[in-house]
């Protein structure tokens, strides 16, 4: 059965905010070009998540009115607080002056980037945007001159074992004049494009961390809409790990709260699930979670690399916009303004483009479109960020920054970079220090399956698995020898287990219908061996209020 096919002038994979942005921006500048939006999720917003501390410096430019158009950003941030923890049950609080300057929350919003996408996609079809949610992009497509034609969806009905089951549908082809693709951190389709035109070259490799997060109904007496408080140090400190946690009050006497661990660790023994649990145990979090009852749970890779690792984002057909390329703030901790604002860079270079007779041919422009753009100067203010902390610590890394961005305004003639690798950092098991978490106690910590449970993951059982292994053996042959198989405790989904077989040997399973669609496994595996593919539109994790 042939795959039908249809025209556009632009297509856009991914309705996070960099695709919705660019959506709108490209009708707003040409109302008679055609845009279409394909998501994977089961609805715009099902596979979101973030904090989210938005800045509306990018909504300003997009939507100057959007107040009046009712966007969701209901709880501006009022205290901004941020702690370093020394143990289990001491930290101190720093005062305002004692953190850089570009992680002060004054004008913020508090907000669920899920209802914002589904705000940001009402307005995009308000403007004529076709938007398609439930089809998965599974492929680009190239013309024979090597220009990205556009992408096709995944098949649906297709079982396990490849077979068509009575239900099976052929994917439909997507053509268009420029392809967008903004899939979030680690695209399935953006990692692919980044290899084939080597869009790297010269780059440092892309570093991540893992973000955990859940929200919580709590007291009413300890909600204080628009409190942000960040935090570094314990428990990540501990096995030599850096990252930070985060606790939001939002509305709805509701919190927000999350931990990102960086994914350069070292100590395979490390799990950032059991860290985050093990966070939410110090009285400085404790406070506002005792009393509160857990409401959904979810997690997510994020890219931190910053202008060091962000790739040419141009080729011959399209671009790579927001977190598919890398344009997340690291210090900030913030991707919401930039990967909106590279979605609308990215919509006026295709316009003007396509104004000139343009069908393909490479966006030359928007290179110093980009590099004259305010998105640019602020990555490349923080660019010593990852550097610094990855080379210092936490300590020492961060009195840097400190004193590169309030002293120095981020203008230093220095350019701490990191050539290594996240999944080439981890020491063999035997030199590295166990962990022993404590057990859940089912009132501030949980376990991973119940955590999975609130996240609504769901996925057609019978469907080939998502989670390619390259060579089968690896896990128990390389991993478990030498590093005790870190993806048993690197996925905070539970997805992959090391069972015993009846004759006392070793077997690695996959439990794909567990998957959360976080990307950590296909970032961090030492050995390289897993491929995240995407699964059959509309698997995966429905974020409600994420």
């Amino acid at each position: 059965m042939e795959r039908d096919s249809m025209e556009y002038d632009v297509v856009i994979v991914g309705a996070g905010p960099a695709g919705l942005a660019a959506a709108c921006k490209l009708k707003q500048l040409s109302p008679d070009i055609s845009v279409c939006v394909v998501e994977k999720g089961s609805e715009v917003g099902a596979h979101i998540l973030s904090g989210a501390v938005i800045e509306p410096r990018a909504l300003d430019e997009l939507f100057p009115n959007w107040k009046e158009l009712g966007a969701p950003l209901n709880t501006p941030v009022v205290g901004d607080e941020f702690y370093f923890l020394t143990s289990q049950t001491q930290g101190i609080k720093l005062q305002h002056w004692m953190i850089p300057k570009p992680t002060h929350n004054d004008g913020n919003y508090v907000v669920s980037l899920g209802n914002v996408c589904r705000w940001l996609a009402t307005q995009a079809e308000g403007l004529g945007v076709e938007i398609f949610p439930g089809f998965a992009a599974a492929e680009v497509l190239f013309h024979d001159d090597g220009r990205v034609k556009g992408i096709a969806t995944g098949d649906m009905g297709v079982g396990h074992s490849g077979e068509h089951k009575a239900s099976y549908q052929p994917g439909m082809e997507l053509h268009a004049k420029y392809t967008l693709f903004s899939e979030g951190c680690r695209g399935h389709l953006g990692k692919q494009l980044i290899k084939h035109f080597k869009l790297d070259a010269g780059k440092d490799p892309q570093h991540y961390g893992i973000g955990v997060k859940e929200l919580w109904d709590i007291d009413p007496a300890k909600h204080k809409p628009g409190l942000v408080m960040h935090g570094l140090g314990w428990p990540l400190t501990e096995s030599g790990s850096t990252g930070g946690w985060f606790l939001y009050h939002t509305d709805n006497n509701q919190v927000v709260v999350g931990l990102i661990t960086d994914l350069n660790y070292s100590n395979p023994h490390v799990s950032p699930f059991e860290e985050f649990q093990r966070s939410k145990l110090h009285p400085t979090l404790r406070h506002y979670l005792e009393g509160g009852k857990r409401v959904s749970y979810g997690a997510r890779a994020v890219e931190k690399g910053g202008v060091n690792s962000l790739p040419k984002m141009t080729f011959p057909g399209g671009m790579l916009i927001g977190s598919d390329a890398g344009t997340l703030n690291p210090l900030k901790i913030k991707g919401t303004h930039v990967a909106m604002k590279s979605g609308m860079l990215a919509a006026e270079s295709v316009v003007e483009a396509l104004g000139a007779g343009k069908t393909g041919e490479e966006l030359t422009a928007f290179e110093a479109k980009l590099k004259g753009s305010w998105l640019y100067e602020e990555l490349y203010s923080v660019r010593n960020f990852v550097g610094a902390m990855h080379t210092f610590g936490t300590f020492i890394g961060a009195g840097y920054m400190w004193v590169e961005q309030n002293i120095f305004g981020g203008k230093l003639p220095f350019n701490f970079r990191d050539s290594v690798p996240d999944y080439a950092t981890l020491k063999p098991a035997a030199e590295s220090k166990k962990i022993d978490y404590p057990k859940p106690d089912n009132k501030i910590t949980f376990d991973r399956l119940g955590s999975v449970f609130l996240s609504n993951t769901n996925h057609e059982e019978d469907q080939p698995c998502h989670l390619k292994l390259l060579d089968p053996s690896i896990p128990i042959s390389v991993n478990l020898p030498k590093w005790n198989e870190p993806a048993q405790r690197y996925c905070p989904a539970g997805v992959y287990e090391v069972l015993d077989n009846a004759d006392g040997s070793k077997r690695f399973q996959i439990n794909a219908q567990n998957c959360v669609h976080c990307k950590t496994c296909d970032i961090k595996d030492p050995s390289q061996n897993i491929n995240w593919v995407v699964p059959e539109g509309a698997g995966g994790p429905n974020y409600p209020n994420m």
